[in-house]
C-alpha cells in the first residue's frame, strides 16, 4: 500500500493558492454572467453565513446577499459587472471591476459606469465568507446626479490639493 508524503508548509500554501485561484475564477464568471435567473447560484459561491459590505449595505447570509442583487436588478436597467483585474493571495482575492448600468428614472439613455474593487475571503471549500466592496460613492454616483452632483463636485474641488496649492500661491508674498 502506498502512502502519500507529508505535506510541507509550502505544499499546503500551494493547495490554498490553487483552491483560491479556482474559486476566484468561478466567482468572476458568476459576476460577469449575473442575472435575476442566476441569483440562486449565490448559495454555491457564498458560505451560508457570509458577510457582505458595500457603501450602502452590511448584511450576513446568502438570502440577504441575494436580496441586494435582486434589488439591483429591480431598480437598474442592464446592470453588469466586468472584472478588469484580480490578485489572489492565500485565502483571499482582490477584484478590480467596472459596473455598468442605466438608471431608470434619470437619464435612462445614458450608460453609467462605476469603477470599484472587491476583497473576498474564501473558506476551505472555496466559498466566500467575506465580500467587501470599495468604491467612491461621491465621485462615482453622487456627482452624476442633478443638484447633489453640483454640490459634490464643488466639495471635491474645494478639498483637492490643487485647489489648496492655487490658494497658497495666490496669497504668497512675491519676492
Amino acid at each position: 500500500m502506498q502512502t502519500s508524503p507529508a505535506l510541507s508548509g509550502n505544499d499546503t500554501q500551494a493547495i490554498t493558492q490553487t483552491t483560491t485561484q479556482s474559486a476566484t475564477q468561478r466567482l468572476i464568471a458568476l459576476y460577469e454572467q449575473l442575472s435575476p435567473a442566476h441569483l440562486y447560484e449565490l448559495s454555491t459561491h457564498y458560505a451560508p453565513d457570509a458577510h457582505f459590505k458595500d457603501p450602502f449595505n452590511d448584511v450576513r447570509g446568502v438570502p440577504a446577499i441575494a436580496q441586494i442583487f435582486a434589488h439591483m436588478f429591480a431598480t437598474l436597467d442592464q446592470p453588469r459587472f466586468t472584472v478588469t483585474q484580480h490578485i489572489v493571495q492565500g485565502d483571499q482575492a482582490f477584484l478590480g471591476w467596472e459596473f455598468r448600468f442605466r438608471m431608470r428614472r434619470w437619464r435612462p439613455q445614458v450608460e453609467q459606469c462605476i469603477h470599484g474593487a472587491t476583497m473576498v475571503r474564501f473558506d476551505t471549500q472555496g466559498r466566500v465568507t467575506l465580500h467587501r466592496d470599495y468604491w467612491d460613492t461621491a465621485q462615482e454616483l453622487y456627482e452624476k446626479l442633478p443638484v447633489l452632483g453640483c454640490l459634490m463636485r464643488w466639495l471635491r474641488q474645494s478639498a483637492s490639493a490643487t485647489a489648496t496649492t492655487k490658494e497658497f500661491h495666490a496669497h504668497r508674498p512675491s519676492s
